[in-house]
C-alpha cells in the first residue's frame, strides 16, 4: 500500500500542531506487516525536556474498557456467568438503587439507565473538578470506592431503553471479575490479556508509583492570546489508580498487538470474538455524525456506511490524558494515538480516518 501523500499530510498537520503546543504524543499506522507511518512529538517529561518516542508508555484512558469486555467475556465462554444474568445475582447491589432489571449485557452495550459517578455525555470540565473537590481524587483506591460514588443515583432511564456511555457500568463489570475470579481486578487482567499475548508494556500503573518509560500527564495554561503560559502536571486531575472502567498504561506497539489479536481469536475463542466484534446497540447521540451510523458492541464504538462496518474501536480521555485505538476492517490498517495532552488525538484522529477512506 502507497501511502506517500497520505504521511506528508499528518507530517504537516502534526508539525503544525506540535508548534501551537496542541499535540503531544505519537501517532501509528500499520497495514499488516508493514507500518504506514510513524511519528512521535512532543515532551514525555517537560522539566527534562525528554522526549516521547515510539517505546513511551502513555495512559489510555477509556481504551481499557476493553480489556474489562474481554475478562468478562472469557468468564462467559468459560460458563462462570451468562450475559443476560442480572448483575443483583453476583454482587451485592441492594444499598444501591441500581436496578433489578440490569444485566451484564446493558452494562457492557452501556444500555443500564444506572446513575453515573460522572456522566461524561452531560458533565462539564468544572462539574469534574467539583466532584473531587468533595471527594479528593487520592481517595479512590479500588473499584468499590468507585461504587460508593454512584450506589445511591437515581436510573436515567430504564434498563435496555437505549445507549449511554457510563463509566460506572464497567466499574460493576470489574466489581463482578473479581467476585467470580476471587482475584484483583488487575491481576486477572493481567493473567487473561497481557501475560496471555505477551503485552511486556501494558501495565497497570498506580500515579504514585515509579514505572520507566512513562509519559507525565499535561495541560496548558493560556495567556488572553491564546499562547501557552505554563504547565501543570495533571496529578490533581487523573484518577490516581486504574480501575474496570479505564486508565491502563500501554505503548502503540502493544495496542496493535492486543487488536490484532483479539480479532485473531488468540483471546476469545471465535464464538465470542465475533460476538465483541459485532455491532449491537445504537448511539443516538452520536448517529449521524460524519454521515456515519454509529453503533456501540462491548467496548467498540462502529462506524457504518451501508450496514458496511468502516472502523471500529475506543477512545480515551482525561485531563493529560488522550488516546485513539481504531482499526479498519475493509484495509486491514490499524490506527493507534497516543497523547499525554488532554484532548490532542482527536481532531487529528479524523483527519487520520478521512486519509484513510479517502475522503481527503
Amino acid at each position: 500500500m502507497n501511502f506517500t501523500r497520505e504521511a506528508q499530510v499528518i507530517q504537516d498537520i502534526l508539525s503544525k500542531k506540535e508548534k501551537e503546543d496542541k499535540y503531544s504524543g505519537i501517532v501509528f499506522i500499520k497495514h499488516k506487516n508493514k507500518v504506514l507511518y510513524s511519528s512521535t512529538r512532543g515532551y514525555a517529561n517537560r522539566t527534562w525536556n525528554i522526549k516521547n518516542d515510539l517505546s513511551t508508555k502513555f495512559r489510555i484512558g477509556s481504551i481499557s474498557k476493553l480489556f474489562t469486555a474481554v475478562a468478562i467475556l472469557k468468564l462467559v465462554e468459560e460458563k462462570n456467568i451468562n450475559l443476560h444474568d442480572n448483575i443483583h445475582t453476583y454482587l451485592n447491589l441492594y444499598d444501591s438503587k441500581i436496578s433489578e432489571d440490569v444485566t451484564i449485557y446493558h452494562l457492557l452495550t452501556h444500555t443500564s439507565g444506572i446513575g453515573d459517578y460522572y456522566d461524561e455525555m452531560n458533565s462539564t470540565d468544572d462539574d469534574w473538578f467539583e466532584l473531587w473537590r468533595k471527594k479528593p481524587i487520592y481517595t479512590v483506591r479500588n473499584l468499590r470506592d468507585y461504587y460508593e460514588m454512584f450506589k445511591e443515583k437515581e436510573p436515567i432511564f430504564k434498563a435496555g431503553e437505549k445507549f449511554h456511555y457510563s463509566g460506572a457500568g464497567y466499574i460493576l463489570l470489574g466489581m463482578l471479575i473479581e467476585k467470580i475470579t476471587k482475584k484483583r481486578y488487575d491481576y486477572y487482567i493481567k493473567e487473561v490479556v497481557f501475560d496471555k499475548i505477551g503485552l511486556e508494556n501494558t501495565k497497570f500503573i498506580d500515579n504514585e508509583g515509579v514505572e520507566k518509560g512513562v509519559a507525565d500527564g499535561y495541560e496548558p495554561d493560556f495567556d488572553d492570546a491564546g499562547k501557552v503560559t505554563t504547565w501543570k502536571k495533571n496529578i490533581f486531575t487523573m484518577t490516581p489508580l486504574p480501575a474496570s472502567d479505564g486508565g491502563a498504561t500501554s505503548t502503540a506497539e502493544d495496542l496493535v498487538k492486543f487488536s490484532r489479536a483479539l480479532r485473531n481469536n488468540e483471546l476469545l475463542n471465535e464464538k465470542y470474538t465475533k460476538l465483541i466484534l459485532e455491532p449491537k446497540v445504537l448511539d443516538q447521540d452520536s448517529n449521524g455524525f460524519k454521515e456515519y451510523t454509529w453503533k456501540y458492541s462491548f467496548a467498540n464504538w462502529f462506524l457504518l456506511e451501508d450496514d458496511k462496518i468502516v472502523r471500529y474501536g475506543h477512545t480515551g480521555e482525561e485531563f493529560g490524558v488522550s488516546a485513539r485505538l481504531y482499526y479498519y476492517p475493509e484495509k486491514d490498517i490499524d490506527v493507534v494515538l497516543l497523547g499525554n495532552l488532554g484532548f490532542c488525538t482527536g481532531s487529528i484522529g479524523w483527519k487520520v480516518h478521512d486519509l484513510i477512506v479517502g475522503r481527503m
